[in-house]
């Protein structure tokens, strides 16, 4: 199943972002601060999901490569963790986490963009361009003058 794509994913060219095996996530759960009051006291709220992104299956070799570079401040060991601790709910912090490492690793695996190609303005355009600077410099040069009656 390494590999596969999700359709959801689905960006330019029609491939989507690597589907993450769930037997390559390592979750971590610990007390949240924020809303919920007592309840956040006793409850492992705050959910942590980290990814081998060195050894994932789920990554091409250049996929991985780019993935490296691109996270290399965010990772310790070659592992990428995020954190989630927005819900109450341990289960919707747990989505969250996982839609959050989902998008960093579908960003770090995109491909560059190409190269812009420099290209010049026509002559017309230019031309275009001074008559519009030329028509605003009358228009401003018209509401300075005094006329004297």
């Amino acid at each position: 199943m390494g590999g596969s794509r999700t359709p959801s994913g689905a960006g330019p060219g029609g491939r989507g972002a690597p589907a993450l095996p769930e037997a390559e996530l390592v979750w971590r759960f610990s007390r949240s601060s924020g809303p919920g009051g007592q309840h956040v006291n006793t409850s492992d709220t705050r959910v942590s999901v980290s990814l081998d992104l060195a050894a994932t299956s789920a990554l091409t070799e250049q996929e991985r490569e780019r993935a490296l570079a691109r996270l290399a401040g965010r990772l310790r060991g070659g592992v990428l963790t995020v954190t989630a601790s927005d819900s109450r709910s341990q289960a919707r912090n747990r989505e969250l986490a996982r839609e959050r490492l989902a998008e960093l690793v579908r960003g770090a695996c995109a491909p560059p963009p190409k190269a812009r190609r420099a290209t010049r303005p026509s002559r017309a355009a230019r031309q275009r361009r001074l008559d519009g600077k030329h028509r605003r410099s009358q228009l401003k040069r018209t509401r300075s003058r005094r006329f004297e009656d």
